[in-house]
């Protein structure tokens, strides 16, 4: 396997504290390529844990541990830009797919960041399912036994 650059989204990294098969799909990614978490992403993972009532404590832990395991990129106004048109993009790619549920603006700048570092998306978020950018974790095999 080449050494490639890697988006971890909010999906792979739920998977990965979760443990489930699909985390361990993610940890080996984690081991093996450059990976970066965009900053919006440490938003989604926050807000998700808190409306499931995890402590401040227990959500800064998670966190930390990102920003320790991968780099946290920002996003520039050019990025914003890009990332409006990828979100129309993968609205439609989403429609396509006979999708009910929508892909979000944070999906969008994903993927504009993606094509900015030249990078691949690691997640197995349906609405992202045979795009070009993207490693679509739910379609790869594993050696985890679970």
């Amino acid at each position: 396997m080449n050494m490639m650059n890697i988006i971890v989204d909010s999906w792979a990294w739920i998977e990965y504290f979760a443990g489930t098969k699909y985390g361990a799909i993610v940890k080996e990614y984690l081991e093996k390529h450059v990976c970066f978490t965009p900053n919006i992403v440490l938003l989604e993972i926050a807000g998700k844990y808190a409306r499931e009532g995890f402590s401040e404590k227990e959500i800064l832990k998670r966190i930390l541990f990102i920003i320790k395991k991968t780099e946290i990129i920002e996003f520039t106004y050019e990025d914003a830009v890009k990332a409006s048109f990828c979100y129309l993009e993968l609205r439609e790619h989403a429609r396509k797919l006979g999708l009910k549920k929508k892909p979000g603006i944070a999906d969008g700048l994903l993927l504009a960041l993606a094509r900015r570092y030249n990078a691949k998306i690691l997640t197995g978020d349906e609405h992202f399912r045979e795009i070009t950018e993207v490693i679509f974790i739910k379609a790869i095999k594993s050696n985890y036994n679970k």
